[in-house]
């Protein structure tokens, strides 16, 4: 099977070249989660679209600088395309601004939230069923971001939240999810990241908080769990 990674942004140019890129990240987080498959990376930022759904069997769409709501050309046709997956029935998973978008594309909203930046590794309280399915009771994973669902698009399931992050990992079909949070993402470039952007995109206050979980001496991420749960999503059901 062929997996389409939609990308709607790339790696800040400091941390590019150690790290790659977000759909890199997003490759090998399959990858060792134990999808045999082959890859496709579309630049959506750069205006690089699939002809339609039917050019690979399942999607995933990555992270962003952008937003989901910005009027730039190519969000509007990507989020036509999220409608054609859904409507397909065919499998997608959205992280960061991937989840944020899918939710717009299918009737939710997104917005800056009040209470600000959510950076740093990010505890997320999971139902029952998806307490289940990941294995664990709850997840921490690494966040960064400043928007977020603020309206649940019709139909939508909510399997983790947190104070912070009310819709933090939806599902609109077995074979369909979203996360807020970054499963893709290394605690040390989740670090790099935040000293890269601190006191500039991301205030100080909020880096600092997000260093200090990060260095925390029992710090870590459940992200080999969100993985393996990714790729039964992606690849089992299509």
């Amino acid at each position: 099977m062929k997996i389409g990674i939609l990308a709607p942004g790339i790696t800040p140019d400091a941390l590019l070249d150690q790290y790659g890129s977000y759909a890199d990240m997003c490759r090998n987080l399959l990858l060792v989660s134990g999808a045999n498959v082959e890859y496709r990376v579309y630049q959506v930022f750069e205006g690089e679209l699939p002809e339609d759904h039917l050019e690979c069997d399942a999607w995933l769409i990555t992270g962003s600088k952008y937003s989901a709501y910005d009027d730039l050309p190519w969000i509007p046709p990507l989020k036509q395309l999220v409608r054609e997956i859904h409507a397909a029935g065919q499998p997608l998973a959205g992280i960061c601004f991937g989840h944020q978008l899918m939710a717009e594309a299918l009737g939710g909203k997104v917005e800056k939230y009040a209470g600000g930046w959510g950076v740093g590794i990010h505890e997320y309280d999971l139902t029952a069923t998806a307490r289940d399915e990941l294995g664990v009771s709850s997840l921490h994973l690494n966040a960064v971001h400043q928007d977020q669902v603020v309206t649940l698009p019709p139909g939508a399931e909510v399997l983790a939240s947190s104070p912070f992050c009310q819709y933090a990992v939806l599902r609109y079909a077995p074979n369909m999810v979203s996360l807020q949070a970054h499963p893709e993402f290394s605690m040390a470039f989740e670090s790099d990241l935040l000293k890269l952007r601190r006191g500039e995109a991301v205030p100080e206050p909020a880096a600092s908080m997000g260093l200090q979980s990060l260095e925390a001496e029992a710090a870590r991420t459940d992200s080999q769990q969100v993985g393996a749960w990714l790729v039964k999503t992606l690849c089992e059901s299509a």
